[in-house]
């Protein structure tokens, strides 16, 4: 077998995470798949490239004598593909590449740029990854980027790129069965919780390690079992568990979202872009920030989150709350 950029490629995404399973759903391929790949690749090189530990998978010597040299491949390629593509986006028109790792501000954002660059053509980009997005504006693949951190997993951007603060400390609600009793309260505690059966990505950083440990500062140790969101909700709402979620998250029928009480869990939002940034820069900002107030404002649990602890959210850059606030609801 010929080692190809692709293979290469691989190897750098398992160096950077870590961990095969990362790497393959950074890479958007099965981690079966990957590790067919990658044996493909040792027989190829006549040596073992990584070691498999419990704490995930580390180049052995061999492995990072190849790395040194497929890391500059790589970002050679990756840089000639993005020129290419910003060359032939100059020969048939403007473009505006965007990534999030997923937001209900996405859908708002998106309108607000298509309506203020009519003429541009943008694109999404969405990856669970905030690494793999930040590495994607330092090589010229996105222009911006809206990711969140948790606190047990800062990012580190990538030399060259910046980020702008959204939100410091977002809030982390609960979704759980609207049969529970503490569905039936405006905040809920950790110890209102402690015997029930919590659902983490695995994908997403920092959630298990952060909930893990403010349970132990409370004294106490979570049941937690792994799974996606999609599936998350099927299951909360037949009352199998209970999950995080964030403070936009749309409720549905059996699912109630209710904030935490001293807000426990929290992320950081930012836009990150090149620290040289475009001239619109400022301006995808604030449209970000607009779509974000209209989530907020559309939940109605954050509605009240945010009305109840006075948040600077609110207030445009007219000092202006986005819409006139209803009347508070008691049960959110």
């Amino acid at each position: 077998m010929e080692l190809e950029v692709r293979h290469l490629r691989a190897l750098c995404a398992i160096a950077d995470t870590g961990s095969l399973r990362k790497a393959a759903r950074q890479l958007g391929m099965s981690q079966p798949s990957l590790t067919t790949q990658l044996r493909r690749i040792e027989n190829a090189i006549g040596g073992s490239l990584f070691s498999r530990e419990l704490t995930g998978s580390r180049p052995t010597p061999l492995g990072r004598s190849v790395l040194c040299r497929a890391r500059p491949i790589v970002a050679e390629m990756n840089a000639l593909v993005a020129e290419a593509k910003q060359e032939a986006g100059r020969a048939t028109g403007a473009r505006l590449r965007v990534g999030s790792t997923g937001s209900q501000a996405v859908a708002g954002w998106l309108r607000r740029l298509r309506a203020r660059f009519p003429d541009a053509d943008t694109t999404i980009h969405i990856d669970v990854w905030a690494d793999s997005l930040l590495r994607m504006v330092a090589e010229n693949q996105l222009d911006v980027a809206f990711v969140h951190e948790a606190e047990d997993a800062p990012l580190r951007a990538p030399d060259g790129v910046r980020r702008r603060v959204l939100v410091a400390r977002e809030p982390q609600f609960v979704a759980l069965p609207t049969t529970h009793p503490a569905a039936a309260r405006p905040l809920v505690t950790l110890a209102d919780l402690a015997a029930d059966q919590w659902m983490v990505d695995p994908a997403l950083d920092g959630q298990e390690a952060t909930l893990r440990r403010v349970f132990a500062a409370a004294g106490r140790r979570p049941r937690v079992v792994y799974g996606d969101y999609p599936t998350a909700a099927d299951l909360v709402a037949s009352g199998e568990l209970i999950t995080l979620c964030r403070p936009t998250a749309t409720p549905r029928p059996g699912l109630t979202i209710r904030p935490l009480r001293d807000d426990p869990l929290t992320l950081r939002l930012s836009l990150a872009s090149r620290a040289t940034d475009p001239p619109t820069a400022d301006a995808l900002f604030h449209d970000l920030r607009d779509s974000y107030l209209e989530a907020a404002w559309a939940s109605a649990a954050y509605r009240q989150w945010l009305l109840r602890n006075d948040n600077p959210l609110l207030r445009t850059r007219d000092g202006m709350l986005p819409v006139p606030p209803p009347a508070r609801e008691a049960s959110a």
